[in-house]
C-alpha cells in the first residue's frame, strides 16, 4: 500500500482501495451476473453458484500473484483461483477482462467520491462553527500580506467556507451523474453478451449497475471508458483541496505573528533541534497534500484524450497509481483540515496588539470618505492622509512613536477634529464594512446542506500523526 495510504488516510478510504476488498467486489460482481444469467435463462447450476458464494471472502494475495507472475494476466489470475476454490468455471462467461476492472474501478471511485464529499460536509460543519464563533472578532486584514483594512476572524473562515461550498457543490453533480461503462465487450459493443443473452442482454447490464449502486450506464464506449472522466474526478477532489489549502496558509500566517495556533497537543514536540518551537506542521501538510493532488492532476489529463481506437492498457499504470493515491490524498487532507479546526485557538490580546499597533492606518479610507464628506476633495484627502501614512510608517520602522491624528490635524487642510476622528476609529468593529453580515449569510448557506446530511456535523476526524 503506497506511503499517502499508510501514513495519512482513513481506514475507510483505505478499505475502499485495498486489493482485498477489490477482490471481493470483483466476485460479487461475477457472482451477480452468474445470478442473474441464470435468472435469465442461461444454464448454470445452483449448486455453482452456492459454492462460489461459499468461498467469496477467501481471499490468497500471495496465492494470485503467484498465478500473475505465470500467467502475466491480472485478471486471468484471479478467474483461475476463484474457480479453483469453488470447483467450477462458469464465471466471466461472456466477458472480457475490461468488464469486470472498469465496472469495479467505476464502483470505487463512486464509493470514495460519497466518502468524500461526507467529509467535505463535515469540514464545511467545523467551519460553520468557527464562522459563528468569531464573525463579530476583529482582526487586521491584510492584501499583499500588509495591513489593509479590519475584517473579522469569522470572515476570514466564512470565505474559506464559501470556496468549499462550490466546490463541494461540484462534488455532488459529478456523484449523481458519474456512469458505469456496463458489459461493453472487447471492442464495445457488447458482442459476447448479446451471444450468449440475446433480447436479455439489457437486463443482465441493467441488474449488474443496480447491484453497483449506479443510475447512469454509458451507451457506447470502447473497450475502455474515457480517460477524461477520471481526469473529472481527479479535478473535483483537487477543486476540493483548494479551501482548505487556503485556509492552512492563512492559520500559518496567522500564527507567525501570534495570533493564533492551530493547535499544540500535550507531548508534542516542534523542533528536535529548538525547544520553543510550535510549527503549524498540520497545516503545511494540507499545503503539501495539495501539491501532491495536483500531480495526480497531471498524470490524468495526460492520458485523457490518448485513447487508441477502442482501447489498450498504457493507461493502466498511470490509473494504478493516480486514483486511489488521489483518493488518499484528498482523504489525509480533509482529516488533517478537521483536526486543525477541532484543535485551533486564538490569542485575544494579541489579536488586540496587532489592531491597536495598526490602526489609525486601517482606518485610512474611513477617514478618506469622512473628509469628502465634509467638502472636501477626495484627491485632496488622499494625498494628505497619504503623507500622514508614510510618516508613522517610516516612524513605527524606526520604533519611535508619533500621533497620527496630530499628522493629520496639525496644518488644519484636514476638515476632521481630533475627537472626530477619535470617534471614527473608537470600534474596529465599525469599520469591518459586512464582514459579519457576509458571515451570517455564508452560514445560512450551510444550514440546509446539513439538514440533509446532519451525521456529517456529528463527525470526528481519526487521530493524525
Amino acid at each position: 500500500m503506497s506511503i499517502l495510504a499508510n501514513r495519512y488516510a482513513s481506514d475507510e478510504m483505505k478499505d475502499i482501495w485495498s486489493p482485498r476488498s477489490k477482490i471481493i467486489a470483483e466476485r460479487k460482481l461475477w457472482i451477480t451476473v452468474m445470478k442473474t444469467q441464470s435468472e435469465l435463462g442461461f444454464d448454470i447450476p445452483a449448486p455453482a453458484i452456492s459454492s462460489y458464494e461459499k468461498v467469496l471472502e477467501k481471499v490468497d494475495l500471495e496465492s494470485i500473484d503467484k498465478r500473475e507472475r505465470e500467467l502475466r494476466h491480472d485478471v486471468k489470475a484471479r478467474i483461475d483461483e476463484f474457480n479453483s476454490l469453488a470447483g467450477y468455471q462458469y464465471i466471466h462467461i461472456g466477458m472480457t477482462s475490461r468488464d469486470l476492472t472498469e465496472n469495479i474501478e467505476a464502483y470505487q471511485i463512486l464509493s470514495a467520491l460519497k466518502l468524500t464529499n461526507f467529509k467535505a460536509l463535515a469540514l464545511v460543519s467545523s467551519l460553520a462553527k468557527k464562522i459563528d464563533d468569531y464573525k463579530a472578532l476583529p482582526i487586521v486584514g491584510r492584501s499583499h500580506n500588509v495591513p489593509a483594512q479590519i475584517t473579522t476572524l469569522g470572515k476570514r473562515f466564512a470565505t474559506v467556507a464559501e470556496e468549499l461550498l462550490f466546490a463541494q457543490t461540484r462534488l455532488e453533480n459529478l456523484i449523481e451523474l458519474f456512469p458505469l461503462r456496463g458489459l461493453k465487450g472487447p471492442v464495445g459493443t457488447s458482442q459476447d453478451s448479446l451471444d450468449l443473452m440475446g433480447d436479455n442482454f439489457e437486463k443482465l447490464e441493467s441488474a449488474i449497475a443496480k447491484s453497483l449502486g449506479f443510475e447512469t450506464v454509458l451507451d457506447s464506449t470502447g473497450q475502455i471508458y474515457p480517460r477524461s472522466i477520471d481526469y473529472q474526478v481527479v479535478s473535483s477532489l483537487l477543486a476540493l483541496a483548494a479551501a482548505p489549502s487556503n485556509m492552512a496558509i492563512s492559520i500559518r500566517l496567522m500564527a507567525g505573528n501570534d495570533l493564533v495556533s492551530e493547535g499544540f497537543k500535550k507531548g508534542q514536540v516542534g523542533s528536535s533541534a529548538m525547544p520553543h518551537k510550535m510549527n503549524t506542521r498540520s497545516c503545511e501538510r494540507i499545503n503539501g497534500l495539495a501539491v501532491i493532488l495536483k500531480g495526480y492532476a497531471t498524470m490524468l489529463i495526460e492520458i485523457s484524450g490518448g485513447q487508441w481506437s477502442e482501447g489498450d492498457v498504457s493507461d493502466s499504470v498511470v490509473r494504478r497509481v493516480a486514483l486511489a493515491d488521489a483518493f488518499y490524498c484528498i482523504d489525509g487532507l480533509l482529516e488533517t483540515s478537521l483536526t486543525v479546526l477541532d484543535e485551533f485557538g486564538i490569542y485575544p490580546a494579541m489579536i488586540e496588539k496587532e489592531i491597536k499597533t495598526h490602526l489609525p492606518l486601517l482606518a485610512s479610507t474611513k477617514i478618506l470618505l469622512a473628509a469628502v464628506k465634509k467638502g472636501m476633495g477626495r484627491e485632496d484627502a488622499h494625498e494628505i492622509i497619504k503623507s500622514a501614512s508614510l510618516a508613522l510608517a517610516s516612524t513605527m520602522k524606526q520604533a519611535q512613536d508619533v500621533d497620527f491624528i496630530d499628522l493629520l490635524t496639525s496644518d488644519g487642510k484636514l476638515p476632521l477634529s481630533r475627537s472626530e476622528i477619535e470617534a471614527l476609529i473608537s470600534d474596529p468593529l465599525s469599520f469591518a464594512g459586512n464582514a459579519v453580515l457576509q458571515c451570517q449569510a455564508v452560514l445560512s448557506k450551510i444550514s440546509p446542506l446539513l439538514v440533509r446530511q446532519p451525521e456529517a456535523a456529528s463527525y470526528k476526524a481519526g487521530p493524525i500523526r
